[in-house]
């Protein structure tokens, strides 16, 4: 009997989702968790794999057991949780049909990179402290370029082993936006200060979404103009691209179905 699961994670804690030799995992943690309170060997399938020290919300997985799980989906929940760590919270579990794929069934995944432009004690942790100065505007026009059918291998860091490396971007673009602490507390900022970068996508690459940040950067501080990010998806390769930004500001936000 197949259940779908709905969690989210702090990936610092974690050396990714998937399954490693060495080192915690988000998929590790789930699977002995589940393992205990079903009484059988459990395998859990992500929605996808995300980085060391990448965060996701309402991320979605599935696992397969022998017979039902005698518990209602509250006592359910409660018993998981009980097990993971501060770092992992289940929200949801429930029975779905067998021919539901966390990851193949998904149509697109949502993530979102938070960068601030001035020093802020408060913000550290799940966003990136950019001290350059940014043209947002030049940067949204290289963003555009993104949209569309492409083989993304520019963006791609070695060993995905991936059958491809076209994508298909749905949306791309950044934003201005205010964090909490600034509506509640008051705290001292400006307009522009805070910005997010959203992109979908049918899939991503390894590393994809950190490598098109880092270029898109090096556009917003006019070491290349936006022109060049629609040559370098046509032609260019990892090394023609800009730096990877850092991996704890970024969360896979949005999984469609």
């Amino acid at each position: 009997m197949r259940y779908y699961i709905r969690l989210s994670y702090n990936g610092s804690a974690f050396s990714g989702w998937q399954i490693q030799p060495d080192g915690i995992t988000v998929q590790g943690c789930l699977q002995k968790a589940l393992s205990l309170v079903s009484g059988e060997d459990v395998a859990v399938t992500g929605a996808g794999r995300t980085d060391a020290g990448v965060n996701a919300v309402n991320y979605v997985a599935h696992f397969d057991v022998e017979e039902p799980l005698p518990l209602r989906p509250e006592d359910l929940e409660y018993k998981i949780n009980a097990i993971l760590g501060k770092e992992i919270i289940v929200h949801e579990v429930a029975p779905v049909s067998d021919d539901l794929h966390a990851r193949f069934s998904a149509v697109s995944r949502e993530y979102k990179y938070f960068l601030h432009r001035k020093k802020d004690p408060f913000m550290g942790h799940f966003s990136w402290y950019c001290k350059y100065g940014l043209d947002v505007d030049a940067m949204n026009e290289a963003a555009a370029f993104l949209k569309g059918t492409y083989d993304f291998s520019c963006f791609e860091k070695k060993g995905g082993n991936n059958k491809t490396s076209v994508c298909t971007v749905l949306e791309s673009g950044w934003r201005s936006y205010t964090p909490s602490h600034v509506k509640e507390l008051g705290y001292p900022a400006a307009d522009g200060d805070y910005l997010v970068f959203t992109v979908r996508a049918d899939r991503f690459l390894r590393n994809m979404v950190r490598a098109i940040v880092g270029s898109l950067v090096d556009v917003g501080r006019g070491k290349r103009d936006p022109e060049w990010l629609r040559s370098l998806i046509g032609s260019g390769s990892r090394s023609d691209a800009g730096e990877s930004v850092p991996g704890h500001a970024l969360f896979l936000s949005d999984i469609e179905y």
